[in-house]
């Protein structure tokens, strides 16, 4: 404007208002056109050609939606992300990247830390070849049921799974008690069950007072999600690490002086890791014991059908039979990983006597429910009375003799075993072979039998266990001609210490 103001000003004085304000205003704009034009053309031809800036890198640079920061988790979801450093869970990671085969990897990890039983899995395939040919998932009228198959059903188990599975317990019980459909909630195994049944019983802050040694696994199972906090109770080697009422009545007063809501006992039986069983007098106790207290039982027996010694396994179901006890505030866990050898089929059980719990546990279930198809199938297999009856024979059999060749061969090395009676592992006492009698030697040992040895055993203080030197030893994952390698790798170890 400064250009075409005077310029405007002057051709007005001569010619009127035409010729002294369009035609001067029209000129300079197109000289200006003229001007520009020409400047590019000649820069363009000085320059090479450019490639077209990414759309992603434009975006990226100047959108507000880059990312700005790490994408952050919740803090319950980023502890549960962290690698967990517990010698339990870090032993199988090792198992499950270079496993022991025979043949194919005989340098691999020998894997005595997992409860999983392979000695029956012979029985499980030679019945699956026979009968999943056979029209399993037809109805009565021997057509496809797809509308029952694929559709929705009840989260909490089909009702004829929940009666096979009543049956079945009770055969695993010999017969000394009878077990409910109606009192029956199924979950993707015994792992949500548990987590789920704690959930109805406790609230975030609150505490189970458990037994110890105990199963390691709980401390994930139980306290990740409902934030319920568990007591290990000690129990000494010099009563075969025998649950003491006296220990449970110390354990709940200090946590009551500490502002600490006990809710409930969990226990397992038979006892995992120890594998010893929960006599019949103890069971009175610890009824007693939450009865006055005005809490709950939990009666983990996922075991029950698992048992190998002379002693007879009972369960909390026969004593409540028996007696007139509250039995409101009597759970039990089960479950078909162990006695059935299928922790891949994800079959677990809650079975209680209070009606809420159920029912909360029934609307829970929605998130872990089983998928229908394997519904069916563990139908059928339960079914079969006459294979149910001989696979717990032979499995029982098959048991005794592991157990006893495993724990034989321990002996000869110098370590001996806590007594046992039922479970798929032996407590074993290698106190001897740690350089200093505290948690630092004995995971020190666990190191040299992981890392050296490559055996995968799982140290007491992950159980919880006060006393250094104990290890669970998983023996059902073997076969009789791998316990002498077994062997020769730990004394290998034990001899060095």
């Amino acid at each position: 404007m400064r250009v075409i103001v005077p310029l405007q000003a002057v051709v007005q004085g001569r010619g009127g208002l035409v010729l002294g304000s369009l035609i001067p205003c029209a000129l300079f704009y197109f000289l200006q056109l003229y001007i520009r034009r020409d400047r590019r053309s000649s820069s363009a031809s000085n320059l090479p050609e450019l490639a077209p800036m990414p759309r992603s890198l434009s975006r990226s640079l100047l959108s507000p939606r880059g990312s700005s920061g790490p994408a952050r988790l919740s803090s319950r979801g980023a502890s549960v992300a962290r690698d967990d450093d517990n010698p339990y869970y870090v032993g199988l990671k090792r198992c499950a990247e270079d496993p022991y085969h025979h043949s194919s990897n005989p340098r691999g990890f020998m894997q005595l830390g997992l409860a999983e039983n392979w000695l029956s899995l012979d029985m499980i395939r030679d019945w699956l070849v026979g009968n999943v040919k056979e029209p399993l998932l037809l109805d009565e009228e021997g057509e496809l049921s797809i509308h029952g198959l694929a559709t929705y059903q009840p989260y909490d188990g089909l009702m004829d799974l929940k009666m096979a599975v009543a049956e079945f317990m009770g055969q695993v019980m010999q017969g000394s008690v009878s077990f409910h459909p109606s009192q029956i909630v199924l979950t993707a195994g015994a792992t949500p069950a548990v987590e789920t049944l704690s959930f109805c019983l406790a609230d975030p802050g609150n505490a189970f007072l458990v037994p110890s040694p105990y199963y390691p696994g709980w401390d994930r199972d139980i306290k990740w999600r409902t934030g319920i906090e568990l007591i290990p109770v000690p129990c000494r080697s010099t009563d075969n690490f025998s649950i003491s009422i006296a220990a449970l009545e110390l354990a709940y007063n200090q946590a009551k002086k500490r502002g600490v809501k006990v809710c409930a006992v969990l226990v397992s039986n038979p006892s995992n890791p120890v594998g010893n069983l929960i006599d019949r007098e103890t069971l009175y106790d610890l009824l007693d014991f939450v009865m006055e207290k005005n809490i709950h039982l939990i009666s983990d027996e996922v075991f029950a059908g698992s048992t190998y010694g002379n002693d007879r396994f009972v369960s909390v179901a026969e004593v409540l039979d028996s007696e007139n006890f509250d039995r409101r505030r009597v759970h039990i866990i089960y479950g078909l990983s162990k006695d059935l050898c299928v922790p891949g089929f994800r079959i677990g059980v809650i079975y209680s006597y209070n009606e809420n719990v159920l029912a909360a546990a029934s609307k829970l279930a929605r998130f872990s429910s089983i998928s229908t198809p394997t519904q069916c199938l563990l139908i059928s297999i339960l079914s079969n009375t006459k294979f149910i009856t001989e696979y717990l024979k032979v499995n029982k059999e098959q048991l005794c003799d592991m157990h006893a060749l495993f724990v034989d061969g321990l002996k000869r090395l110098g370590i001996k075993c806590a007594s046992s009676s039922g479970g798929f592992y032996c407590w074993a006492d290698m106190s001897m072979f740690i350089q200093s009698y505290n948690e630092k030697g004995e995971l020190k040992l666990w190191d040299k039998l992981l890392n050296e040895a490559k055996i995968n055993v799982t140290p007491g203080s992950s159980c919880h266990c006060i006393e250094p030197g104990w290890f669970r030893c998983c023996f059902t994952t073997l076969t009789k001609q791998d316990i002498p390698i077994v062997m020769e790798r730990i004394h290998r170890i034990t001899e060095s210490n």
